[in-house]
């Protein structure tokens, strides 16, 4: 028995770097998690895929240590960084987009991400587990974010 949980967060910030130096970063995807918290250990599978296992979190009692792998795609003449699930790895589907928008004295940045987390809980726990991942995936990228706002020199 398992308790799947969909997450779908999107934001937009602009920021002062110039746009080569923000694909640089979000491109470069050890260089990119290296501002995202609570990474266990991140695992180059070859092929533009990384393994991403993460800390434990939650509750002495409920607790969830998320693994999974997506495959990284970057375009730079288009600003886009685009990863995608690797199926049969870890407990999690994760997918999607850095857009970056080079505004002359700024840049626009937009991240999307979905997911899908399983968790080996009997469905009974669904009403409890599904808040604590929201509010824990939520919180985890929006630190990433403001460490990345702050490696690129504060927001406009």
């Amino acid at each position: 028995m398992s308790i799947t949980v969909p997450v779908h967060l999107g934001y937009e910030f602009e920021v002062k770097a110039k746009a080569a130096e923000v694909f640089a970063v979000l491109a470069d995807v050890p260089k990119s998690a290296s501002h995202f918290p609570k990474v266990h250990s991140l695992t180059d599978l070859g092929d533009g895929a990384y393994q991403w296992d993460m800390e434990k979190v939650g509750t002495e009692h409920i607790n969830i240590h998320t693994v999974y792998a997506s495959k990284y795609v970057s375009n730079k003449a288009k600003g886009r960084v685009e990863w995608t699930p690797v199926e049969g790895i870890g407990n999690a589907l994760v997918s999607g987009s850095w857009k970056i928008k080079d505004n002359k004295k700024s840049t626009h940045v937009e991240l999307d991400i979905h997911a899908e987390v399983h968790v080996p809980l009997p469905h009974l726990m669904h009403a409890l587990v599904e808040p604590m991942i929201h509010h824990e995936f939520t919180h985890l990228v929006e630190t990433y974010i403001d460490n990345l706002i702050q490696t690129f020199g504060g927001e406009v």
